[in-house]
């Protein structure tokens, strides 16, 4: 995939490419409200992350993973803040999300 200077380009691109579905964050798996799925770490893989900062404010930060459920013709995104203002987790959800794919 070509770099992506925003957040949003990187979602376009994704998106083409089948990461169709987005996930949500829970302390302890993925959510994916359109097939009320839920995805332990064991059952998911991350194929890649992008970190973006804000233009004009550098505690503007996000991270965007493109995620494969493992086992399943399901891939998505995953949008989530990071330093502050990112959302606890369990040990193994962290691990996961900080291991992609290489």
């Amino acid at each position: 995939m070509e770099p992506s200077d925003t957040l949003s380009s990187a979602l376009q691109q994704l998106r083409s490419r089948g990461y169709t579905e987005d996930f949500n964050l829970r302390p302890d798996c993925l959510y994916c409200a359109a097939h009320d799925l839920q995805l332990r770490p064991e059952q998911f893989q991350v194929d890649a992350v992008f970190r973006f900062e804000g233009p004009s404010d550098p505690a503007d930060q996000s991270i965007l993973y493109a995620i494969r459920a493992i086992g399943l013709d399901l891939r998505g995104v995953l949008v989530n803040a990071y330093g502050v203002y990112a959302d606890p987790l369990t040990a193994a959800m962290e691990a996961r999300l900080r291991q992609p794919l290489r």
